[in-house]
């Protein structure tokens, strides 16, 4: 089975400059009146919103009901223990014609005691059994016959799935434990100005050349992103898959938390531990598309391909080696919807990251479009029932947890996708500034040193829609995995392996180390939502990462995370993870600085000089490799300023050209007065960043 290591090769950012207005006329639609340039298109826009509004009076009763209401499936279907003490199995099949439920508590066959019944014209499968019917631990399947043919599967609501280590077979298990998981801290609020984001993997963030545990990641793990000072934690791979290298992304059991990593009560346990430290936890969901195995998923449940998936040409993903959601059907939605209200009310995840929006949103998947100007999000080529589902997913999570956080990752430049449905928009709190590490990856690759442009860099960082939230970052797991480079290597490849040690390094080491923080710099610094941060990544991890697969013996070398190098003070690595700890310190320090403004200070293309102010904060950049400044000037608030951190200190492997013990007063300028406005000058060693603080 082919990994989902890319994704659509579009542009990320916005088409064109909105073009804003103050007015609010009531014509218009909150994300029309925001931005004029969409005015021909504010039937489409309220289109989809009508038809998001039909749907929810729809399942909702006319508003009888709340939605999550809708969402509680996962209590109704699958396995669970009864009122009475015994044990009722449900199961959605249709097309079915008989069902058996086989395991180890009937030798795995077919046995009158186990048959279920069809309970409703609508497809619906019931059997009910004594306590003693089966016990905590027990392995089972469905035994599925339709018309023409029979097999065993996995129930579609299974929320426990197991691999036999010897077989590499995959059964649902009993879970019913008697000691139920006592949160220790039931509620949660998630704090979000703004919001530090740490992308990781279970299975790979452990040293050891093995499958990391859900208790090895509390223990080990959790402490040290909360010294570094994120206060998110994103968790891939969470939903059951069969291939470990398929990094989560190809989806078997929905409502299964993946066994390799652990009991679900131990996962429970990770997220508990994480909100004691004041860490909300977010889980990669993927409802973009689903496996294609038939005996582990959902491909082929009863006989009927197209039971959750689209037919025809539209079945299969042409990309991804995967199959694609029918979001036109209310049992389809049924499902997703209660499988996002699963997650957050037996797991008290805080929200989600939404895999392959641009995926859904688009008859093509957004595969080969350049999306240029609005018209090509308003043409025809949109998925109108795969956005009519996202609204109400984010409708629903937002019902259930006002405070939860949904991120959509979309590359396309989708115009209201991160705005309020109730301005037209699909929901979402924040979108992927996808368009960041591009723009670095392209940077990097194509320009010398001398030629990047302070003005560019700093337009780029701020790509986004006035009325939309984003999570911007330098790289993420994309750019980790075999195939692509993260930027460490692209600045400084195979001379990580020989030079890395403290006085041992070159030229190109000590550029790239320069680098690093000031790119990490730049794009932390101009967040209007959160930022975001990829396991290892912080410090530089070397290396791809590749799962065990045939071509590299099935081996763990590449799946893991080398924290051993970060915890040697004799190597470079911890310079960076230093630095990355002190950065969002000094973010954290300026109070509300999502919403504080982004004021530009200066910008000089010529001496590849950039600065702006944020509150009392003042940013200053030097991207010049070969040129350093004395009494470089810059026009701020009148008063003194105390520098607070500064990429070529040599706590963070620079040079320590400058003092950054001086306080720095601003020089009076009659010209200026009027505006309260006076010269700070400041010595800027080439290639290096610094932040001051207003005293």
């Amino acid at each position: 089975m082919a990994t989902k290591n890319s994704k659509p090769s579009t542009s990320a950012s916005k088409p064109a400059a909105a073009k804003t207005t103050n007015r609010r006329s009531p014509r218009h639609i909150g994300i029309v009146a925001h931005d004029s340039y969409l005015e021909p298109y504010e039937s489409a826009i309220r289109g989809r919103h009508d038809h998001a509004l039909w749907k929810i009076n729809q399942l909702t009763q006319n508003g009888k009901l709340p939605l999550s209401e809708f969402a509680n499936g996962y209590e109704y279907f699958g396995l669970h223990r009864s009122s009475r003490g015994g044990w009722v199995f449900r199961e959605w099949a249709p097309n079915a014609t008989d069902i058996y439920l086989v395991g180890d508590f009937n030798g795995w066959a077919e046995d009158e005691k186990y048959r279920c019944k069809r309970i409703t014209d609508s497809g619906n499968w019931e059997l009910k059994l004594p306590a003693k019917a089966m016990k905590h631990g027990d392995l089972y399947k469905i035994h599925v016959k339709w018309n023409g043919g029979e097999g065993e599967r996995i129930p579609a609501w299974a929320q426990r799935v197991v691999q036999d280590e010897q077989t590499k077979i995959f059964s649902a298990q009993v879970w019913a434990p008697q000691e139920v998981y006592v949160w220790k801290k039931p509620k949660f609020r998630a704090q979000k100005n703004p919001l530090l984001i740490y992308e990781c993997h279970i299975g790979m963030s452990q040293d050891a050349e093995k499958v990391g545990t859900y208790t090895e990641f509390k223990d080990n793990i959790l402490p040290r992103i909360a010294r570094d000072g994120y206060n998110c934690i994103q968790v891939m791979a969470i939903q059951e898959h069969p291939y470990y290298g398929s990094f989560g992304y190809h989806v078997s059991s929905f409502f299964a938390p993946s066994s390799r990593f652990g009991t679900p009560e131990e996962l429970k346990a990770l997220i508990d531990a994480a909100h004691g430290m004041g860490i909300a936890v977010i889980m990669d969901i993927v409802h973009s598309h689903a496996v294609k195995n038939e005996v582990e998923g959902l491909g082929n449940l009863a006989g009927d391909p197209n039971q959750y998936f689209y037919p025809g040409d539209r079945h299969e993903h042409p990309a991804w080696d995967s199959l694609c959601f029918d979001y036109g059907k209310d049992d389809v939605i049924h499902f997703l919807l209660s499988n996002c209200k699963y997650w957050l009310s037996e797991y008290h995840f805080d929200g989600f990251r939404f895999d392959g929006v641009t995926s859904m949103l688009y008859y093509s998947h957004g595969l080969g479009e350049a999306f240029t100007n609005y018209g090509d999000y308003f043409n025809g080529h949109e998925d109108d029932n795969a956005i009519c589902y996202l609204t109400l997913a984010n409708c629903l999570i937002h019902e259930i947890n006002p405070s939860a956080i949904t991120i959509a990752e979309e590359v396309s430049g989708m115009p209201g996708l991160a705005a309020k449905f109730a301005d037209g928009g699909y929901g979402f709190d924040y979108r992927l500034a996808m368009n960041i590490p591009d723009y670095w990856i392209k940077t990097i690759k194509e320009l010398r040193d001398e030629d990047w442009k302070p003005s560019s860099i700093f337009w780029e960082v701020k790509n986004r829609r006035s009325d939309e939230k984003t999570i911007s970052y330098c790289e993420s797991h994309d750019q980790a995995l075999v195939g692509d480079k993260t930027i460490i290597f692209r600045l400084i490849d195979a001379d990580m392996y020989w030079h890395f040690k403290k006085g041992d390094e070159n030229d190109v080491v000590h550029r790239g180390i320069a680098l690093h923080k000031m790119i990490r710099l730049v794009t932390a610094s101009a967040i209007n939502g959160g930022y975001l941060n990829f396991m290892g990544n912080e410090f530089g991890h070397p290396e791809w990462i590749d799962f065990p697969r045939e071509g590299n013996g099935w081996s763990y070398k590449y799946a893991r995370r080398q924290w051993n190098l970060v915890d040697n003070q004799e190597l470079d690595y911890h310079y960076l993870g230093d630095f990355d700890r002190e950065m969002l310190s000094v973010i954290k320090s300026e109070k509300n600085f999502n919403t504080t403004p982004v004021q530009e200070i200066w910008h000089n293309d010529g001496d590849q000089v950039l600065a702006f102010m944020r509150g009392d904060l003042v940013f200053v950049f030097n991207f010049s490799p070969t040129r350093s400044f004395v009494d470089y000037g810059f026009l701020v608030p009148t008063g003194s300023y105390s520098v607070v951190l500064n990429t070529d200190a040599k706590a963070f492997g620079g040079n320590g050209l400058a003092d950054d013990s001086v306080t720095h007063l601003t020089n009076y300028d009659e010209l200026y007065a009027k505006d309260h406005k006076e010269w700070l000058k400041l010595y800027i060693p080439a290639r290096s960043a610094v932040v001051l603080r207003r005293n």
